[in-house]
């Protein structure tokens, strides 16, 4: 029975992706994305989101993010995220070290949501201390949330609108946007750039992949600017076709959505479980992650069986002990059932 409920990086890469690669490792190719994978990946990218586009493979989520900043914001710039967002909490000064000392400027919100009039007063306080302060840049954005949240499409359109009207560029941070995407219920344009969204991050290894991320530049004439900053950063590989061939696997015959459902689905599963047995949820659950307090007693019979789920800080406002449970696209019904049964069996010991 699997126990890990703490991530979905410790999912190994699913069959259909692990077979792509095998097929591309069969003859020599040309190299540095000239390769044949690489086009047909632009050309999927291109047909899913329905329009132009450039696609700049990477290997991981915190490459994607820090490039795409670096190529949206001067070392002099500060870009608006929610405190809470990946790229303020857990990338380890990426963002700064790759935007040579762009300034995150963490703003509060619900469920880990930025609020667009947020945006506004960042940028008013910024005109205030004049060139004292970081040049307000961009904003970035993460879909699903750090809450597990999925921001809804007109959610969307009033933030973008707010910082498009103050000339900030916007990107959203997408390791999870296959999950926010079954969630909304709509097309991959209707959820991006047809909301405002300058680039995504577009994620794939949480859902599959073995190792395998991407820049997706809604403004295709933007293109070199983002490329030369993948290979500044180190992000460039040479054998391109094993990062294309995973993520053309992963959007072909819609595996990325299929794989997402499924998490999305088991999620709701267990949370649903979880609250029945007295836990509290801290935050709808709109993707794959659960954030809730748990009775003691069954934490500790959890880990007490080897169960695996992160302590999480509680949001702003509560003192609760909050827990995170993580799905992902081969987590079982059996493995969720397991779960919620061993945690019946502190309300029935005698």
């Amino acid at each position: 029975m699997v126990k890990f409920f703490s991530s979905d990086n410790v999912t190994g890469a699913c069959p259909e992706i692990l077979a792509a690669i095998a097929a591309a490792n069969a003859d020599p190719t040309p190299s540095y994305g000239a390769d044949p994978w690489t086009t047909r990946l632009t050309q999927k990218a291109q047909e899913l989101f329905e329009c132009e586009l450039a696609i700049l493979p990477v290997t991981t989520g915190t490459a994607a993010n820090a490039i795409a900043l670096a190529a949206m914001s001067p070392a002099f710039g500060g870009i608006y995220c929610h405190e809470t967002a990946h790229v303020m909490t857990d990338e380890g000064g990426a963002p700064e070290f790759y935007t040579a000392g762009a300034k995150l400027l963490g703003l509060a919100g619900a469920n880990g949501k930025i609020n667009p009039q947020d945006i506004h007063a960042g940028v008013a306080f910024a005109a205030s201390m004049g060139i004292h302060h970081v040049k307000p840049s961009a904003v970035t954005v993460s879909q699903a949330t750090e809450w597990g949240t999925v921001y809804s499409l007109a959610e969307l359109d009033a933030m973008t609108a707010a910082a498009h009207a103050h000339g900030l560029s916007v990107h959203m941070d997408g390791a999870r946007f296959a999950n926010a995407l079954v969630h909304l219920g709509c097309s991959p344009a209707e959820a991006t750039w047809k909301r405002g969204i300058d680039v995504l991050s577009l994620g794939a290894t949480k859902n599959g992949a073995l190792a395998a991320e991407a820049l997706i530049i809604f403004d295709k004439s933007k293109e070199q600017t983002f490329a030369r900053h993948r290979k500044r950063g180190g992000h460039l590989w040479s054998k391109m076709r094993f990062l294309s061939a995973q993520l053309l696997s992963y959007l072909d015959n819609d595996l990325w959505l299929k794989n997402a459902r499924h998490a999305n689905a088991m999620a709701q599963r267990l949370s649903v479980g979880l609250a029945a047995l007295g836990g509290t949820l801290m935050a709808p659950v709109d993707a794959n992650e659960i954030f809730i307090a748990l009775p003691a007693a069954i934490v500790t019979e959890l880990r007490a069986d080897g169960y695996q789920f992160y302590d999480w800080p509680a949001p702003r406002g509560t003192t609760a002990q909050v827990f995170r449970l993580v799905t992902a696209y081969n987590t079982q019904p059996t493995d969720v059932d397991g779960l919620l049964s061993r945690a019946r069996m502190p309300a029935i010991a005698p």
